[in-house]
C-alpha cells in the first residue's frame, strides 16, 4: 500500500462527484430482471416533480439508501426502483402561476395547449430533485426511472379504473365534497389540513311559524344559513321535545323549515338546536339524506354566493358573513354572539379555506378492499414497523370512507370515461372508443375530469415494474422487500397501495414498512422558512460532504421518535468522517510495507490487542447487522460510531504503535499489520452503507483493483474465529485501570508529558495476571514511569486513589503537582462553580422558569446541574488529597 495514497485532508466535492460518475457508468446501481441471486427490492416514495430536495427527502432517501447498500453488498439481487410523481395539483398551480406573469390564464389558451405547457415544464424542470438526490448518494437503478404519467403507467391507471368500474367499485354520484375555490377542484379528506382558529359563535333567533317565540340555534358560519332547510335538535333533548315538528321561519330568506330530531346533534353544543345547510356542511348533508331535506347550494366553486342566496347573489363568503350578521342585528334575530376557537380546514396546497359542496364526483368503494388490506397486516404477510402505527392504520380502515377519485383540473390522468350524446350511455374503457357499444352512434364525449393523483400511486409498486403486461421484473421483484415512508402518509399511500396490491396482484405490495417520523429543529420544533430554523440539505452537503449528512441523519433516526436535527451536529459527524480519513493515513503508512497475500502470521504470534480488536470487531457486526436487519438505523450508527472512534482508534491504534514502529520483533509487527489490515478493511465495508463515498475512495487505495467497487465487496459476517472472550474481558481490564489513572491524572491536573508512579492493590489472583501481562500496555498508554502489582495491601500517604472493582489504584501525588498553586486553582474553580450551582438551582427551582420552558430546555438544566455536582465532588475530593500532602 502507498503511504502518500491519501491526501492529508479529505475533500468531499471531490471525491463525491468522481465516485458517483464512476458507479454510474459501472452500473454498480443496477438490477437483473433475471438472476440466481436472491431478490431485494425498494420502490422510492415518488417526489413530485415540481419538488426540491428538502429534510424529509433527505432522511427517507438516506435510509432508503443505507438498506440498499446493505443488501447489495450482502448479494441480492438489489433494485432500488426511482421516479417522480406528476402532483396533479401542484403541477398545475405552478404553471398556471406562470401563465398569470404573462397576463394569462389556462382558460385562455384551451386544455390541450396547456397540457403541451405543463409537458414542457416537466421536462424542463421535472428532474432537479432526482439530480439533487443523486448529489445525496442515492444509488437508483436510473435507467428504471419511472413517471406516473409516462405511457406505461398510463396505460395502467385505465386498466384499474375500468377494472374497478366494471367490478361495481367505482361509481358516480351526488356527494358533498371537500372543495378548494383556489384550485377549483374537490379534494379528498385526507388533503384537508385543520388548524384551530379563533373565531364567533353566533346565536340566532329562529322564530316559529305560528305563535310567540322561536328556536335559538349556535352556528360559527352564519352566512351558510341562506341555504337552510331544516334545523334540528336531539330527540332526547328534552327542552325541545314539544316543538319537533314545528315550522319556523328562516331569517332574512322569510321561507318555512321544519325542526327535526337526530341523534347527531349533541345537547352539548350551543342551545341544543343546530341550522342544518346540507351543501355547506358533510353532517348536515348526512341528516339531509336520513330526512328527505332539500338540497340548497348557496355557494359557488369560486367561494361566492350564488342566485340562491337572494340579496347576497355576487358576494364573496366573507363579505357576506359581515352583512348577514349587520342584517340579523337589524331585524332582532341575533341574540348574542362570542369567541370561539374551532377546526378550520384548509387545502393542503393552496392554504385557502376549503368550502364543503354538493356535486357530481367519482369513488371509489374502498370497505371491501379496506377489509383485505387489514387482513393482510393482522396475518403479518406485511409488517409495520415500528408496530404502534398498527392501531392507527387499523381504525383509520375501519372507518374509512369513500374515496373521491374525480379532480376539476387539466393536469393528470382523465378519466376514462365517455358519454354518448345520442343515447346517455356511460362508457369506461381503456381505448377510447369510436361509437357508442349501445346505439352505435358516433358523438361520445370523455369526462372533463382528471383522477386523483394518489390514484396513480397507489399502484406504483407493481405499475413501474411493468403491470400490465407479465415481466421478468415483476415476477421477481414484486411483492417489494420493503417501503420506507413517512407516517404522516399511512392513509394518503399506504393504505392505497395495500388496498390496490391486493385488489390487482392478490398479494400485498411490500413485506415491511418502515415508517419514520418527522424531521425537527435540535428544540424538537417543526422546520419552516418562517420561523428561520430550516436546514436545507444540499447547503450542508456543499459546506460538510454528504457522508456526515447521511450519518447525522441515521444517527438520530430512532423508531417512533421524530429527527432532531442541527447544523453544530452535522459538523460533529464531520470529525468522524475526519477521524476515518486520517485513521486511513496512519494505516497506510504503517503498512507500506505489507501486502495482503504475504507471509502467513502464526496464531501465537497475535497480541493481546490484535486477539481483542477483532472480537470487538465480531461484536460490532453482529450487533450493526441485526439493527439494520430490524431497521434500527440509530442504532446501527452508534454501535459502529463506538467501534471506530473509541475501539480502533482511541485503544487498538494507541496498543499497537510501539510494535508498528519496531519496538517489538518483526513477527509481532507482520501480525499487527495483518490485523490492522483486515479489521479496517472490513470496518470499510461495515461503514459504506453510511457514508458510501469516504469509503468508496479509501477501498479503492486499498485495493488497487480497478473495475470494481467496494458497495459489491461481501459485507463483513461474523467469524467464529474472531471470537474471544477472553481477550475481551483482559483488554476491559486493563481499559479500566487505564481510564482511571487518566481520569486522576485529570482531576489533579497532572500535565500529560509528566510520567507517574503507580501502585495497585489487587487481592484477586487472576486480575493479578491479568495485569502483570498487560504490563506494557498500562505503563505506556498511562504514561507511567513505575507500575507496582501487589496483593492486598495499605493505601501509602500522598496519593490520588480510584476504584475498579476489588482493584485499588494508588496514584503518587508528590514531585506530580505545585501543590500551593494547584490548591488555589482548585479553590477558585470551586468558588466558580459554587455560583454556577447556585444559578441553575435557583432556575430549576423556579416556578415560572418550569412552567414556561420546554421539556428538552429542562432536561437541559437538569442535566447541567448533575454536571456541575459531579464536578464539584470531583474537585473536594482533589483538594483533599492535597491537603494531605501538605500534613
Amino acid at each position: 500500500m502507498d503511504k502518500e495514497a491519501l491526501s492529508k485532508s479529505y475533500s468531499p466535492h471531490v471525491v463525491e462527484e468522481k465516485w458517483y460518475k464512476y458507479w454510474l457508468e459501472g452500473g454498480f446501481f443496477e438490477a437483473e430482471d433475471k438472476s440466481e441471486k436472491k431478490p431485494f427490492s425498494i420502490v422510492i416514495p415518488p417526489p413530485n416533480v415540481t419538488g426540491m430536495l428538502h429534510m424529509g427527502h433527505a432522511l427517507n432517501n438516506t435510509l432508503q439508501d443505507i438498506i440498499i447498500r446493505y443488501k447489495r453488498m450482502q448479494g441480492y439481487n438489489s433494485l432500488w426502483m426511482p421516479g417522480t410523481d406528476h402532483a396533479g395539483i401542484a403541477t398545475q398551480n405552478v404553471v398556471e402561476q406562470a401563465l398569470a406573469k404573462e397576463g394569462i390564464s389556462r382558460h385562455d389558451i384551451g386544455r390541450e395547449k396547456f397540457i403541451e405547457d405543463v409537458w414542457k415544464w416537466r421536462e424542463k424542470y421535472g428532474g432537479i430533485i432526482l439530480n439533487q438526490l443523486q448529489k445525496l448518494g442515492c444509488s437508483c437503478d436510473w435507467k428504471r426511472e419511472r413517471f406516473t404519467m409516462d405511457e406505461g403507467l398510463s396505460r395502467a391507471v385505465r386498466e384499474i379504473f375500468v377494472k374497478l368500474y366494471n367490478d361495481g367499485l367505482i361509481y358516480q354520484g351526488d356527494y358533498i365534497v371537500n372543495w378548494c375555490p383556489r384550485c377549483h377542484t374537490a379534494i379528498s379528506d385526507l388533503e384537508v389540513e385543520y388548524e384551530e382558529e379563533k373565531g364567533g359563535l353566533w346565536y340566532i333567533q329562529y322564530p316559529y311559524a305560528e305563535g310567540e317565540g322561536g328556536i335559538v340555534v349556535a352556528t360559527t358560519r352564519p352566512e351558510t344559513m341562506l341555504g337552510d332547510t331544516a334545523v334540528a335538535v336531539n330527540p332526547n333533548d328534552e327542552r325541545y321535545e314539544d316543538v319537533i315538528g314545528k315550522k319556523v321561519i328562516l331569517p332574512l330568506m322569510n321561507k318555512e323549515i321544519e325542526i327535526i330530531a337526530d341523534d347527531y346533534v349533541s345537547k352539548e353544543f350551543g342551545t341544543g338546536a343546530v341550522k342544518i345547510t346540507p351543501a355547506s356542511d358533510p353532517n348536515d348533508f348526512a341528516i339531509a339524506e336520513r330526512h328527505g331535506l332539500e338540497i340548497i347550494v348557496v355557494i359557488d366553486g369560486n367561494g361566492v354566493i350564488n342566485e340562491n342566496g337572494g340579496v347576497y347573489r355576487g358576494q364573496d363568503r366573507d363579505t357576506c358573513r359581515e352583512n348577514v350578521v349587520e342584517d340579523l342585528k337589524k331585524g332582532g334575530y341575533l341574540i348574542r354572539e362570542e369567541p370561539y376557537l374551532h377546526n378550520v380546514g384548509r387545502c393542503y396546497r393552496c392554504k385557502t379555506i376549503v368550502e364543503p359542496a354538493v356535486s357530481k364526483q367519482w369513488f371509489v368503494k374502498v370497505k371491501p378492499l379496506a377489509k383485505e388490506a387489514s387482513a393482510a397486516v393482522v396475518k403479518g404477510d406485511t409488517r409495520i414497523i415500528p408496530p404502534i402505527w398498527e392501531g392507527t392504520y387499523f381504525e383509520w380502515m375501519e372507518n374509512i370512507r369513500d374515496w373521491c377519485i374525480s379532480r376539476q383540473i387539466w393536469w393528470g390522468h382523465r378519466i376514462p370515461v365517455w358519454y354518448c350524446d345520442e343515447c346517455g350511455k356511460i362508457i369506461a374503457a381503456v381505448e377510447e372508443p369510436q361509437v357508442c357499444p349501445d346505439c352505435g352512434g358516433g358523438s361520445l364525449k370523455q369526462d372533463e375530469d382528471v383522477l386523483d393523483t394518489w390514484f396513480s400511486s397507489a399502484l406504483w409498486p407493481f405499475s413501474t415494474l411493468g403491470w400490465p403486461e407479465k415481466t421478468e421484473a415483476l415476477e421477481t421483484f414484486y411483492p417489494t422487500s420493503l417501503l420506507v415512508t413517512g407516517f404522516d402518509i399511512i392513509f394518503f399511500w399506504v393504505a392505497r397501495m395495500m388496498m390496490m396490491g391486493l385488489y390487482i396482484m392478490k398479494k400485498v405490495p411490500f413485506n415491511d414498512v418502515y415508517l419514520h417520523a418527522l424531521v425537527r429543529d435540535e428544540e424538537g420544533d417543526k422546520m419552516s422558512k418562517s420561523k428561520g430554523n430550516s436546514i436545507d440539505p444540499l447547503k450542508m452537503i456543499d459546506r460538510y460532504g454528504a457522508d456526515a449528512f447521511r450519518f447525522t441523519l441515521a444517527a438520530f433516526t430512532a423508531q417512533g421518535r421524530d429527527v432532531k436535527m442541527s447544523e453544530a451536529r452535522i459538523e460533529g459527524y464531520q470529525h468522524f468522517v475526519n477521524k476515518i480519513w486520517n485513521t486511513a493515513r496512519f494505516a497506510f503508512m504503517n503498512l507500506d510495507d505489507y501486502t495482503e497475500k504475504g507471509e502467513k502470521v502464526k496464531d501465537s504470534e497475535y497480541s493481546l490487542a490484535d486477539r481483542w480488536i477483532k472480537d470487538a470487531l465480531n461484536r460490532t457486526i453482529r450487533e450493526v447487522s441485526s439493527s439494520l436487519d430490524e431497521y434500527r438505523f440509530n442504532d446501527a450508527s452508534g454501535v459502529i460510531y463506538q467501534f471506530v472512534w473509541h475501539e480502533l482508534c482511541d485503544w487498538y491504534l494507541e496498543m499497537i504503535k510501539p510494535v508498528l514502529y519496531g519496538n517489538n520483533s518483526p513477527e509481532r509487527r507482520l501480525a499487527a499489520q495483518e490485523t490492522l489490515y483486515d479489521v479496517f478493511e472490513k470496518t470499510i465495508k461495515l461503514l459504506h452503507p453510511f457514508i458510501p463515498f469516504v469509503t468508496e475512495e479509501i477501498w479503492q487505495k486499498m485495493k488497487v483493483a480497478e473495475g470494481t467497487s467496494v458497495m459489491v465487496s461481501e459485507f463483513p459476517a461474523e467469524s467464529e474465529t474472531y471470537e474471544d472472550g477472553d481477550a475481551f474481558h483482559r483488554v476491559s481490564v486493563l481499559k479500566d485501570i487505564i481510564g482511571n489513572i487518566r481520569n486522576i491524572r485529570g482531576v489533579m491536573n497532572i500535565p500529560p508529558p509528566k510520567k507517574l508512579r503507580v501502585l495497585l492493590s489487587v487481592p484477586d489472583r487472576e486480575l493479578r495476571s491479568i495485569l502483570d501481562d498487560g504490563r506494557e500496555y498500562i505503563l505506556n498508554l498511562a504514561n507511567l514511569q513505575e507500575l507496582s502489582v501487589e496483593g492486598t495491601v495499605e493505601e501509602p500517604r500522598g496519593v490520588a486513589t480510584g476504584i475498579v472493582g476489588s482493584i485499588k489504584i494508588y496514584v503518587f501525588l508528590e514531585g506530580m503537582v505545585d501543590i500551593v498553586a494547584e490548591r488555589a486553582r482548585l479553590e477558585k474553580e470551586m468558588k466558580k462553580l459554587s455560583k454556577d450551582l447556585v444559578n441553575v438551582s435557583k432556575k430549576l427551582n423556579n416556578r415560572d422558569f418550569m412552567e414556561k420552558a420546554s421539556e428538552v430546555v429542562i432536561r437541559k438544566e437538569e442535566a447541567k446541574f448533575e454536571e456541575l455536582k459531579e464536578k464539584n465532588r470531583n474537585l473536594e475530593e482533589a483538594l483533599k488529597k492535597l491537603q494531605e500532602i501538605e500534613e
